[in-house]
């Protein structure tokens, strides 16, 4: 199948999943959730949401969801299913970033998205419980539809020079460099105190 990102994927490495009987509104929260982070702080948030340890922010499809405490009081929810799939495909694209040549310890989630793909529907074998308790006796129009999605991941270095200018800027907003603050300075004022600290009482 073909892919649907639209930039130069020659470094691009991307990975798949078809066919994949789980909830599109959950597979895009999830998308949502890891999309621009580095992949192994990404892997790290999807055992999170498999291990009941962190909730995802449902942006939308969250009608009639719950508040989470730990997103701030925004909607939120644990979308395991989904979490499992997008981590097979993710591995499945740091699988592939051999093949380019990509550095693993050095690659980012630059494209994730999930679709629909198809429905079929479904309805009560007969004999069941749900048949003859329809208008003027007729079986009823109880049904139960499977819904079909797919996800994309694409994975790049955050230095390549093909990716995109919002690429490069989310990238650098979701994966903040912290900067180590050097403790020299501090030092040298405690000596300083120190060696006051002694004058004040030779002169004593």
């Amino acid at each position: 199948m073909r892919y649907s990102i639209n930039s130069n994927t020659s470094q691009i490495s991307l990975a798949q999943g078809y066919d994949i009987n789980a909830s599109y509104k959950d597979l895009t929260a999830v998308c949502d959730a890891v999309r621009y982070l580095k992949t192994d702080r990404a892997l790290q948030v999807l055992d999170d949401i498999i291990e009941l340890k962190m909730p995802i922010l449902f942006h939308k499809y969250n009608k009639y969801m719950g508040a989470r405490h730990e997103l701030g009081g925004r909607k939120g929810a644990y979308p395991i299913k989904a979490a499992k799939e997008t981590k097979t495909v993710l591995m499945n694209a740091i699988a592939n970033s051999k093949n380019k040549g990509l550095s693993e310890d050095a690659l980012y989630i630059v494209h994730a998205s999930a679709n629909k793909t198809h429905i079929e529907r479904r309805r009560p074998s007969k004999g069941s419980l749900s048949w003859g308790r329809g208008k003027y006796g007729m079986s009823a129009g109880t049904h139960s539809d499977m819904e079909y999605a797919k996800i994309e991941i694409g994975l790049a270095e955050g230095s390549e020079p093909t990716l995109t200018r919002n690429m490069k800027y989310f990238i650098k907003t979701r994966n903040p460099v912290k900067e180590i603050k050097s403790k020299a300075p501090q030092k040298q004022k405690e000596k300083a105190k120190e060696a006051a600290k002694q004058e004040a009482k030779a002169k004593k």
